[in-house]
């Protein structure tokens, strides 16, 4: 066995995913020995078995991936209970492997998993999944891209017809639940030692996190980074139809019409609406010129 077959067999079964008891399968997907593979490229020692020192690699490879998922979702295992949130990251991980050289990015799709997969959720489905995708929305709006925002000169520029784009951090959530209270009650309440799942810290829970009750209610939020701090900002729904139209790259005159369609809002109103909704959007850098896609900004022209 050369470096590189050697290289490719241990990580072929550091990355075999583990028992329901976090232990080392004793089989492959295909029957072979693990003992036996382990045997054929581990020297054992006077304590450990060829299996059992391969086994210490594969839990820790594990528990990695695990820790590093679960402490991007806190709440969610807060509201699952830690069974059932363990059995969701095994799951998830097991047909969403990594495949990048960042854990960070590890988590992305687990909020479409459990749209996908319900019987993770029990009867707080509605609820988990707001949770999940607000608290993807941190991570991506803690480190994604930031764009320079309009200078004075942009703004002197702009017409009816004008297109803007959106701050790449900035992520626009319409929810069931308002679980920006709740995600930042979690976050406040819990020791950073008690975030992870107990699959990855090897502890067995037997209380579960109390959480205050959460009434259905229709919220739409604005994530979004601010001197290196991630903030939650809820607006009102036409502000967030206009935002969405803007970012979907309507001109700002269709996009204001979009935000206005079904609003019970008077004339005053929507024209106050309008003016706040651009004015803090500028305060705080949300408004770039326009650009398609990460490509150079294009010139705002009346």
């Amino acid at each position: 066995m050369n470096l590189l077959e050697f290289q490719r067999r241990m990580a072929e079964d550091v990355r075999r995913p583990l028992t329901q008891n976090y232990e080392m399968q004793r089989t492959t997907e295909d029957g072979m020995s693990t003992e036996e593979i382990a045997a054929g490229y581990i020297t054992p020692n006077a304590r450990l078995s060829s299996f059992e020192r391969l086994e210490i690699y594969n839990r820790q490879y594990w528990f990695r991936v695990i820790s590093a998922v679960s402490e991007d979702f806190p709440t969610l295992n807060a509201v699952l209970g830690a069974q059932r949130f363990d059995a969701l990251i095994l799951a998830y991980l097991q047909e969403n492997p990594s495949t990048s050289w960042t854990l960070r990015n590890l988590g992305a799709r687990l909020p479409a998993f459990l749209k996908e997969h319900p019987e993770f959720t029990g009867n707080r489905r509605s609820l988990a999944l707001d949770v999940a995708r607000l608290e993807w929305a941190y991570v991506e709006a803690f480190d994604g891209k930031h764009w320079d925002p309009l200078a004075p000169e942009d703004v002197h520029a702009i017409g009816p017809d004008s297109k803007l784009s959106l701050q790449p951090h900035l992520q626009l959530l319409a929810l069931k639940y308002p679980v920006d209270n709740l995600v930042l009650d979690v976050k406040k309440g819990i020791p950073e030692t008690d975030i992870v799942s107990s699959a990855a810290s090897r502890r067995e829970r037997h209380n579960r996190i109390p959480l205050p009750s959460v009434q259905q209610q229709r919220v739409y939020l604005a994530v979004h980074r601010f001197d290196d701090c991630v903030y939650y900002r809820r607006l009102e729904r036409e502000a967030f139809t206009l935002l969405n139209a803007l970012r979907s790259g309507e001109p700002i005159a269709e996009a204001v019409t979009r935000a206005f369609q079904k609003t019970k809002l008077t004339g005053v109103e929507q024209a106050e609406l309008v003016r706040e909704s651009f004015a803090h959007a500028g305060e705080l850098g949300w408004l770039c010129p326009h650009r398609d896609s990460d490509e150079e900004p294009i010139p705002v022209v009346l």
